[in-house]
This record gives C-alpha cells, structure tokens and sequence, in this order.
C-alpha cells in the first residue's frame, strides 16, 4: 500500500522540486513503498531538505488518517482535559488546513457524539474560531504580517529584537519546556496549543523577539500552520489584536504539564516564570502597565 505521510513543509515554503522542464505537479511521484523511500525521493526532489536532521514527522497524511482521527474525537473530554499536554485534543488541525477534512464536517461528527449540542459547545466553538480567523484573512491579505492595533504592554516594536536567538531556533535554552517545545515542533511538525502560547509568550513578553519573527519560525514547521490562525494569535499573545497581553506563570505551566519539565530543568531554582501574575506584569511591563 502506497505510504501517506505528512512532510514538515510549512505552508509558507514557496520552493519547488526540480522537476524536468514542460513539467507540472503530476510529474511527481506519488507511491511509495515505505517512509524510508519516501524521504530520500523528497531529498532528491528538494534542495533545501538535503541538510534537515529532523527528516519526516510521523504524522500520516490522507483522508484515511483524516477519517480516524476525526472518529477518535471525543467533545466531552476535549472540554475537561484541552489545556493539558496530555489532553483529548483532537489534532484534525492539519487534515482541516489543507482541506483533508471540511469545517461543517468536524462540527457534525462531533454533534452526532453529543446527546445535546451544549456538549459540544468548547468544540465547536474553536472550528468557529478557525471559520474567523479565515474570514478576517480574506479581508487583511498580508496586512496579517502587520500589527492590527498598538501593543498594551508599553513596548515598542522598535524595542524588540527583529531576530529569534540561534540557541532558541535550535532548542537549546536551557528551560527544559522551551527546548522541548521547539524539539517537538521541529520533530513532528505538531505542537499543543498550549504550548504554542507559552513559546509565544516567553518570545515576545521575556525575550522581547517581534511577533513576526515567531509566526514566521512557526510556519515554517508546523503542518497545520497558515498565516491566518497563526499571525493573528501571535498578535493574541503580543497584545495588538487583543485588549492585554498573553503570559503564564510557572504555576499555570506546572499545572498543565503535570510538571514533567520543571523537575529535571537546569534552571529550576532560577526559573524566569516563577512568581505571581503580579509580579510578573510589572517585572516584564513595567508597574501600571498592564492590569
């Protein structure tokens, strides 16, 4: 059987495979015997893929893959448990982004699961979100690569560094759940939502790196990446498409990680996330800044 896997080629990647000229798209090959056949051809076919180290997510593509993970959906559960690594959430995220699976087909497998639609509120409620976030792309254009409103924190973009540092990219901080994050990402092309806005929160809010330069490493990894849901919720995070900031402490982290990072993490008794909302709004903000 023909394999089907889900590459790390972020939607913003514009590069093409070298195909024979007079070529189009059905020239490439299209069965494989197994992964490991599949990837080679992707090395040869593109350049840039010759020196990744992180080779192929293990996330199947295709409407077969689509199908049952979209069978294995549970409302209930992904209501209780969503905010937690280790929750029931759905991961239809990258089948949805490249049209593997439809937004009204989501919500009606999850309302037949449901005896009543309030069941399936939280849901159905994030596909809406989804839904929202496209509309308003059609509408911005690139204008999403551009900060909607004034950020709430006090800081001007001019005041941030325009860069991600190398040893953040390359998931070698030093937090443990930091360089986690990037080595899951950079891995599988998937990350948790939660973990998407804690990364994005300590970028902006504690490295004081521009949104923009997140949104575009994040693009460049993630398989449900589009600059649609991901700019305009780094804009979330950095304050200029929201009323306040985004950012978290090392209780909320612990919380919902069970603390699988912060025991073993090199820098537990010197930890950047540590103390109150408070203290942290004045530390990163300013006193009065945000409240």
């Amino acid at each position: 059987m023909a394999e089907k896997v889900g590459t790390r080629l972020g939607p913003s990647t514009l590069l093409q495979p070298a195909l024979p000229r007079g070529s189009g798209p059905a020239a490439m090959k299209r069965e494989f015997r197994d992964r490991a056949e599949l990837e080679n051809y992707l090395r040869a076919s593109f350049a840039y893929l010759a020196s990744d180290p992180d080779g192929l997510s293990p996330i199947r593509g295709g409407r077969d893959s689509a199908l049952k993970a979209l069978a294995a959906v549970e409302p209930g559960r992904y209501e209780r448990t969503r905010n937690h690594l280790d929750g029931a959430v759905s991961r239809l995220s990258m089948y949805i982004r490249h049209g593997v699976l439809t937004l009204p087909e989501a919500m009606r497998a999850a309302l037949t699961k449901v005896r009543r639609p309030r069941e399936a509120y939280k849901f159905v409620q994030e596909l809406a979100w989804r839904d929202y976030w496209q509309r308003l792309y059609e509408h911005l254009g690139a204008g999403v690569w551009e900060d909607r409103e004034e950020s709430k924190t006090g800081i001007r973009a001019e005041e941030l560094n325009a860069d991600l540092p190398e040893e953040v990219l390359e998931g070698r901080s030093g937090l443990a759940c930091m360089d986690a994050f990037v080595g899951e990402l950079r891995a599988t092309g998937y990350l948790h939502n939660h973990a998407r806005m804690w990364f994005a929160a300590w970028v902006v809010h504690w490295l004081r790196v521009r949104w923009q330069a997140g949104a575009r490493f994040y693009l460049e990894h993630l398989l449900d990446g589009d600059p649609a849901s991901n700019n305009l919720s780094w804009q979330w995070v950095a304050s200029t498409f929201s009323h306040k900031p985004y950012y978290f402490n090392r209780e909320n982290l612990e919380r919902y990680t069970s603390g699988r990072f912060c025991r073993n993490c090199a820098r537990r008794n010197d930890c950047p996330f540590e103390g109150s909302y408070e203290t942290l709004a004045e530390r990163l903000f300013g006193p009065e800044t945000v409240r």
